[in-house]
């Protein structure tokens, strides 16, 4: 199951630059292609406000 960015999403990218896949890209919030992700939770991780969860 992909993780998915909610929007308390703050934008400062740390979930993009820790992801090994670079599943997730810019957006407001940032997205995570589910198609892309497999489930390391290396965003949720390094994450300050905890946006990036599990579906």
């Amino acid at each position: 199951m992909a993780y998915k960015i909610s929007e308390d999403c703050i934008g400062c990218g740390a979930c993009a630059a820790d992801c090994p896949v670079s599943a997730i890209s810019e957006g407001n919030p940032y997205v995570i292609d589910p198609a892309a992700c497999i489930d390391c939770g290396a965003c949720a991780g390094s994450c300050p406000v905890g946006a990036p969860q599990a579906e």
